[in-house]
């Protein structure tokens, strides 16, 4: 009788433990979130990269535009000057 419990608990206490060590392990959809999150940082960063490439073009084109700016004002100046 004694063996019988003895084997009955040794069994049980054997599947609580694959029981734990089972629930610690990541399921195929955390890895897949995971993986997600991964290739969403190299997205980003593919993003970023994109933008980086189109914005100092960009920002040369507005300083240019802010010369002509510039200029166009001190011409429209320099008429409103020379006319009597």
């Amino acid at each position: 009788m004694k063996k019988s419990r003895c084997r009955v608990l040794f069994v049980m206490g054997l599947l609580a433990l694959v029981g734990l060590f089972g629930c610690n392990q990541e399921t195929p959809i955390e890895k897949t979130k995971a993986a997600a999150v991964s290739g969403n940082a190299a997205t980003q960063a593919a993003g970023q990269a994109a933008v980086d490439a189109i914005q100092t073009p960009l920002d040369k084109a507005r300083q240019v535009e802010s010369t002509l700016e510039q200029s166009a004002e001190q011409t429209a100046a320099k008429i409103k000057e020379s006319t009597p």
